[in-house]
């Protein structure tokens, strides 16, 4: 196979970063992977791996150890933000496993990471820890912050959605601030009244707001992603601190849920939403873009994590299979619909979350009579997402 032998340097040692490593080493790479921080850690906060990305840490060998430390919810709960009231349910366990072919999990980042991490080095995976890229070159190489430059066959970029690589020859592609900025944070369960600890991942709808919450580590976490609409800009990352009693005086006329678990968070991170226009092409010859790199998501359908497992999979599969050139080329054909088409609908969510005025009882009515008549209805309406497996592509 074509990556037996080649060396491949990687920028960024999050999670999709950490997973290519992997996919790469298992086929035969020399994989080099390069991270500016000291360490490589995952900031304090959940997320949600649908079957798509199980799949993919499935065939990387590591499903039964992710299913270790996640947790398995039964459903996901679209309610009213005053309340409480159900507006539709989508069943989740078993049914859900068995219509994908794969559980829905939640699961802490730092733990996702964490066996990613041991996978890559059991793997072979040379790891470089305060090493920051600041461009590359054709030949290729990787270029850092300290002027030394590492020659790769293959150089990935995985470095966020400030990634450096994307910088250096992307121009014209500035994101929009959507209106919108998000908390996200983690609760201790037991600082919660039991009646109130949601048991599955519940979504609260509000006008110009929504709450997601779910438990994490067994139950003994929430973790919930709180978002506003407001004119004011914020700052585009994932760990920028604010004050808790701004996220509360935001949700102070919600319902008894919102308020026992956000009255319980002491610490919480603000970020700004932003839209980014989809890229006419992810690569220059041997430098190729993945994640959030190439394709920058809106958290409003729990798929930037996903997103980058699908394509740190076919990246390699499709670097093993072709010359360096081509199998870029055949990744970016296999990727960059499917990773647009996710952008998209993470974007039309929001006005779905947000409704106001006199549509919004009838809409929130419209979904209770859907959900009666159709359980399904909100399954069905991701088949294309969830159900898909690059795995066998």
């Amino acid at each position: 196979m074509t990556l037996d032998g080649k060396t491949v340097a990687i920028t960024g040692g999050g999670i999709g970063g950490t997973a290519a490593a992997l996919a790469c080493a298992q086929r035969g790479a020399e994989t080099h992977l390069f991270e500016r921080a000291d360490a490589l850690l995952e900031v304090g906060a959940g997320l949600q791996l649908s079957p798509n990305g199980m799949k993919v840490l499935d065939a990387l060998g590591l499903g039964a150890r992710i299913r270790s430390v996640a947790s398995r919810p039964r459903a996901i709960e679209l309610r009213d933000h005053r309340h409480e009231r159900l507006l539709m349910q989508v069943p989740l366990g078993d049914a859900y496993e068995r219509r994908h072919g794969a559980p829905y999990l939640h699961i802490h980042r730092a733990d996702l990471l964490d066996v990613l991490v041991e996978g890559a080095r059991a793997a072979g995976v040379h790891v470089h820890l305060g090493r920051e890229s600041s461009g590359y070159t054709p030949d290729p190489t990787l270029d850092f912050e300290t002027g030394t430059r590492f020659p790769a066959d293959v150089v990935i970029g995985a470095d966020g959605v400030h990634s450096a690589l994307r910088r250096q020859s992307w121009s014209g592609h500035t994101p929009s601030f959507t209106g919108q900025v998000a908390w996200r944070g983690l609760v201790p369960a037991d600082a919660v009244p039991e009646g109130l600890v949601p048991a599955a991942t519940t979504l609260l709808m509000g006008p110009g707001r929504h709450l997601v919450l779910y438990p994490l580590r067994g139950g003994a976490l929430i973790n919930f992603v709180a978002v506003e609409e407001r004119e004011g800009w914020a700052e585009e990352g994932w760990s920028i601190p604010d004050d808790p009693a701004n996220l509360r005086v935001a949700f102070a006329d919600w319902g008894p849920t919102a308020r026992a678990v956000l009255g319980a968070c002491e610490e919480t991170f603000l970020w700004g939403l932003f839209v980014h226009p989809p890229l006419d092409r992810w690569s220059d010859g041997r430098m190729v873009l993945m994640g959030d790199a190439a394709h920058p998501m809106l958290p409003f359908i729990a798929q930037g994590a996903v997103m980058a497992l699908e394509d740190a999979w076919t990246l390699a599969s499709c670097l093993d299979s072709h010359d360096v050139p081509d199998g870029v080329a055949r990744y970016e054909s296999l990727r960059r619909d499917r990773a647009t088409r996710v952008q998209t609908t993470a974007q039309g969510q929001a006005r779905l979350y947000h409704l106001d005025g006199p549509l919004r009882p009838i809409i929130h009515l419209g979904m209770r009579m859907v959900g009666a008549a159709r359980p399904d209805f909100g399954s069905a309406r991701f088949d294309w997402l969830h159900g898909h497996d690059v795995t066998v592509d």
